[in-house]
């Protein structure tokens, strides 16, 4: 009998990608390193990340490295004394990197901006020195609402450098979203921007807040605003202020503040794709080892890389592996401002050619978009710097990934597709350098992370049954709070009790390797057999003739539910009856008749959020005309 709450699993990926011997011989970790990690991490977390963390300066050292007394509010290397930019830029003014490149930034229109880390901690330092001025102290909350600029990086340092906590509000949202996340973090400050770039116009982002703030102009103390794109805007004297007038006369030096491991660094609103966005709260230390850790691991880092996560820093990847992991490592990021499709489809291969990318971390959706093109954009050129790419985001169906892996990473480049959140703060789950690769599988949980697979009751669910994806024990990286909802915290470990319950639908195989399927809440019940969404669009990508597809289940009066499909076709494709029948003739070969569509909807684009991922709600309120609830969430792009 079929335990309670398991997936079944129909889709079968044979492939296995083996990395090759010169990156297994240079790399930071080898293959028996790693495996006396796991057995460390296994045997004795705490001693693991222990060691982790003492590759990064503390002003003092924790007491405890693990606190449970009070789970699931754990405390990580308590009593330790630190701040995460004096890990970022200050110590390494006092290396050989202080002249090392620490951010390139690279505008729509296609001019560039250069920081080594000692320019850029004197501008953390100078805004550091302003907010101060101006009134912001240690704890007081911070909005930054602003686009993918090199003030954005800055401004995120210089609130940690004082102690006082950022909240990024993405520049993609405006009126209610943006209302309420101002309402809900009360900051004292907010920073912004006249304008940016996007897609070939001009986003008047000072305007959309004038607006959002309408009825509450005193929201907050005082409004810094940078002038980007040399809008006119309307500034209110009693208000606003340029951030060139704020720094101009500020000293390059500026204190940092001494925070406890425990002190919140920021909090961020999750993305919101099937409920109300909660403000995550994470902290200092605990983050700030989770974060450096991950990176140096699955990223193989070393000191020459230049690495491009495409994430806009106002989510979770771009704070965790755009700005902080990077600083860090002491390394180089990558920062561009546009649409990838901006002013062709050739953007992102231009940029990693120009800029010599070593390191590469996108989306799943990013390269389905990019794979819609075809492969002419690439090889025009020259991607030899390349030598590790990554994803993150959403199921990476194995079509694309190998797609990925042979046109942009030359059959070289070993694709790390991650499993994390910003509930998690850092990877969790990920393939390193040194192992096999198979397409489609998050592989295995890192060392110190425990994960498992499980039905509703908590059960452990045998190989290739899907079931709910859990995390069993503490990590570092591993929010505190949600910010003024601690009853909205307790309930990630209260429904399964004892463990984090990630929302999220995956399988394992005999090789402990583990394949997500899917949101739990997009689990599409066809006559008694559950079947993850994941699995059902990978296999309508396997058909040439498909880019992306989404799928949702709609009520059928004999199966309870069947799938309906929505798909986009790759150039050179036109939507027809015939080609729709013949996708769903594909459907039924690849996963058996079980997986029967219903129907095909081609679409010329698929409704995101503004992170890149499928808001198959929105669908399916289309479908049953119902409310979609809100869609502030939307990318109308």
């Amino acid at each position: 009998m079929d335990q309670p709450g398991a997936v079944d699993s129909l889709l079968q990926e044979d492939r296995v990608f083996r990395p090759l011997p010169g990156l297994v011989m240079e790399a930071n970790v080898n293959p028996q390193e790693l495996a006396a990690a796991y057995q460390q991490a296994a045997h004795d977390p705490e001693a693991f990340w222990e060691t982790a963390a003492l590759e990064l300066e503390w002003f003092k050292r924790w007491g405890k490295v693990l606190d449970e007394s009070q789970a699931p509010f754990c405390k990580w290397f308590t009593g330790a004394k630190c701040n995460i930019v004096h890990n970022a830029l200050d110590r390494h003014i006092k290396t050989g990197n202080k002249h090392r490149l620490a951010l390139i930034w690279e505008g729509e229109p296609g001019d560039i901006r250069k920081f080594t880390y000692f320019e850029l901690y004197r501008a953390v330092n100078r805004l550091a020195g302003a907010l101060r001025s101006l009134g912001v102290a240690k704890g007081d909350r911070v909005v930054i609402y602003m686009p993918s600029l090199p003030e954005t990086v800055i401004a995120m340092l210089a609130c940690a450098k004082i102690g006082a906590v950022h909240c990024m509000v993405f520049a993609g949202f405006t009126g209610r979203a943006l209302k309420d996340r101002l309402r809900d973090a009360r900051p004292k400050c907010l920073i912004t921007a006249d304008g940016f770039y996007r897609n070939g116009r001009v986003v008047a982002l000072k305007a959309a807040l004038d607006e959002a703030l309408h009825d509450d102009r005193d929201a907050v103390d005082v409004c810094v605003v940078v002038r980007r794109a040399n809008l006119e805007v309307e500034m209110n004297p009693d208000r606003d202020v340029w951030y060139d007038d704020i720094v101009r006369h500020e000293k390059p030096e500026a204190h940092t503040e001494v925070m406890d491991s425990e002190d919140p660094l920021f909090l961020l609103y999750t993305s919101g794709t099937t409920g109300s966005p909660r403000g995550i709260v994470h902290s200092h230390g605990g983050y700030m080892v989770g974060v450096h850790h991950t990176l140096t691991w699955v990223f193989d880092i070393k000191p020459t890389d230049i690495v491009w996560c495409t994430a806009d820093p106002g989510w979770i990847t771009g704070h965790s592996y755009v700005v902080y992991a990077p600083l860090l490592a002491g390394t180089t990021t990558l920062l561009y401002e546009g649409h990838p499709l901006y002013p062709q489809a050739d953007r992102m291969w231009h940029i990693t050619a120009k800029h010599g990318v070593s390191v590469l971390y996108t989306t799943p959706t990013t390269v389905r978009m990019l794979m819609r093109y075809g492969s002419q954009f690439p090889r025009q050129h020259d991607l030899a710097s390349l030598r590790l790419l990554g994803s993150v985001g959403e199921p990476f169906n194995p079509e694309a990934w190998v797609w990925f892996y042979q046109t942009i990473g030359r059959g070289e480049c070993p694709v790390m597709d991650t499993w994390w959140q910003t509930e998690t703060g850092q990877i969790m789950l990920a393939p390193m350098p040194v192992g096999l690769l198979k397409p489609g599988s998050v592989s295995k949980p890192l060392p110190g992370i425990e994960a498992d697979v499980v039905d509703r009751a908590g059960n452990p669910v045998p190989p290739h049954k899907g079931g709910l994806l859990v995390i069993r024990r503490p990590w570092p990286g591993m929010m505190r709070n949600v910010w003024n909802d601690p009853a909205a915290f307790r309930a990630y470990f209260e429904k399964i009790p004892g463990v984090y319950l990630a929302g999220d639908v995956a399988r394992r195989d005999e090789d402990g390797y583990f394949w997500m399927q899917g949101r739990a809440d997009e689990v599409i019940n066809i006559a008694g057999h559950r079947l993850g969404t994941a699995e059902l669009e990978s296999a309508l990508v396997s058909h040439r003739s498909v880019a992306e597809a989404a799928v949702i289940g709609v009520p059928d009066k004999i199966k309870g539910e069947i799938a309906k499909a929505f798909v986009t076709l790759r150039d050179g494709f036109e939507e027809s009856e015939e080609l729709g029948k013949e996708l769903k003739d594909h459907m039924r070969r690849e996963l058996g008749p079980v997986a029967e569509l219903k129907s095909v909807k081609f679409r010329a684009d698929l409704p995101k959020t503004k992170s890149g991922k499928i808001l198959r709600r929105l669908l399916k309120a289309e479908e049953l005309g119902t409310d979609p609830g809100d869609v502030s969430m939307l990318d109308e792009e």
